[in-house]
C-alpha cells in the first residue's frame, strides 16, 4: 500500500529517534555494569531492548506502506559519565521522542492513516512509562542522596 510521503518522513524520523536512544541506552548500560550498578545496567538494557522493537515496528510500518527504511541516521546522542547525568540525557531524549510521537499522531489523524495513529500510540505510551521510570530515579536520588540510590544498584 502505497503510504504518504511525509508520513513516510516522520517514522523515519522516529526510527532515527529510536535508533540512537538504543545506542546511548546500551552505552549507559554498559557503563553501569562496569561499575557494578549491575541492577541499574540490566533496567537500562531492558529499557533499550524496548526501543529496538519500537525499531522494529516502524521499520515494519514504512515498508508495507511502501517506503525506504533508513536505518543510517542517527541523531546527537549525550552519554552521562555520572548516574544522574545518565538519567537527565535519558530523560531529555525520552522527551524529544514524547513530542516527535505526539506530532507524528497528530499528522496520521490528519490524513487518516488509523493503522499507523493506533501504533504511534501505543509506542508512545511505552515511553511515557520510559520517562516516568527514569523520574522515578531521579526522584529516589534527590530523596534518599546519590550514595544511597547507587548502593541499592550494586547486586552482591
Amino acid at each position: 500500500m502505497k503510504g504518504n510521503e511525509q508520513m513516510i518522513k516522520h517514522l523515519n524520523d522516529r526510527l532515527a529517534e529510536e535508533l540512537t536512544a538504543i545506542n546511548q541506552y546500551f552505552v549507559h548500560a554498559e557503563m553501569c555494569e562496569n561499575w557494578n550498578y549491575e541492577r541499574l545496567g540490566e533496567a537500562i538494557e531492558k529499557r533499550a531492548i524496548v526501543e529496538m522493537r519500537h525499531a522494529e515496528k516502524l521499520i515494519e510500518r514504512i515498508l508495507f506502506l511502501e517506503g525506504k527504511p533508513i536505518v543510517s541516521n542517527l541523531n546527537e546522542m549525550t552519554i552521562g559519565d555520572f548516574v544522574p547525568e545518565m538519567h537527565e540525557s535519558d530523560r531529555r531524549a525520552e522527551e524529544g521522542a514524547i513530542k516527535g510521537y505526539n506530532e507524528s499522531i497528530r499528522l496520521a489523524t490528519e490524513i487518516g492513516d488509523n493503522d499507523t495513529k493506533v501504533l504511534l500510540e501505543s509506542i508512545l505510551r511505552e515511553e511515557t512509562e520510559h520517562i516516568d521510570w527514569i523520574e522515578a530515579q531521579q526522584d529516589q536520588i534527590n530523596q534518599v542522596g546519590i550514595q544511597n540510590y547507587l548502593a541499592q544498584q550494586i547486586r552482591e
